[in-house]
């Protein structure tokens, strides 16, 4: 098992390809502890997983785009797991409008939670990990941080952002033994893209080469390379994980 005795702390688990990443590091032997709003539908599965695989999984309410509260309960995390091993920065939303359309709350909302909350949550982890030598951080990005997508400007904006932060950090944490990369996916069907109209979805589908949308699990396994000892020479790099979407 690739993560076997891991501690792993992943924002935005509940759903879609944070849950996929939870799921996936607990079979593969990590204790898992996951911010989010709610627990979501998978808590049993969860534990199933975790108690055949010899980890834990444990669940933490959490709003990341609030600096109290992340403060908080990151360091309940980092006390009670005695350090973290990885963390991936998965929180995520989408409001979506062209810019001329588009208000101050929708486009600070999505910058909050998918850009700030990375920062929040990082600079505790980080610290500790600085301190131990050890650790990866994984930031979930997206290919239209890399090419932009009308309609989008907000996400588009928060997930470029992520990636200036990934590469950055990269940078001051390396020579302490910390990786930082991210992972940029596609389109990946998820309840987030479901919500996209049909027009919508048949444009992007018609950019993709394997002509096919993603899967969250093809996500969570990337996400697991980058975790596990499999990627220990490789920080700052953004792995996109889009079928040819962007070639």
């Amino acid at each position: 098992m690739l993560l076997e005795g891991k501690k792993a702390l992943v924002t935005g688990g509940a759903r879609g390809i944070g849950k996929e990443i939870v799921t996936l590091f607990l079979k593969e032997g990590a204790t898992v502890y996951y911010f989010d709003l709610a627990e979501g539908d998978a808590v049993s599965e969860m534990q199933s997983l975790a108690k055949a695989n010899g980890g834990a999984v444990f669940f933490k309410k959490v709003d990341v785009s609030n600096e109290e509260e992340v403060n908080t309960v990151v360091k309940e995390v980092i006390a009670e797991s005695n350090g973290l091993d990885v963390l991936v920065n998965n929180a995520g939303i989408t409001r979506d409008g062209l810019v001329f359309r588009m208000s101050l709350e929708n486009w600070e909302k999505v910058i909050s939670i998918n850009l700030t909350s990375a920062f929040l949550v990082s600079k505790h982890i980080a610290m500790d990990m600085m301190r131990r030598r050890t650790g990866s951080i994984i930031n979930m990005a997206s290919v239209v941080g890399v090419g932009g997508n009308a309609g989008q400007t907000n996400y588009s904006a928060s997930k470029a952002g992520l990636i200036g932060f990934t590469k950055s950090l990269a940078k001051e944490v390396g020579s302490r033994g910390v990786r930082v990369n991210a992972v940029a996916p596609g389109y990946i069907v998820t309840d987030m893209t479901e919500k996209l109209s049909d027009e919508a979805k048949k444009a992007m589908l018609g950019q993709v080469p394997m002509n096919r949308g993603g899967t969250p699990e093809e996500v969570a396994k990337v996400t697991l390379f980058l975790a596990s000892e499999l990627s220990s020479y490789i920080t700052g790099r953004v792995i996109q994980v889009d079928g040819g979407m962007m070639i």
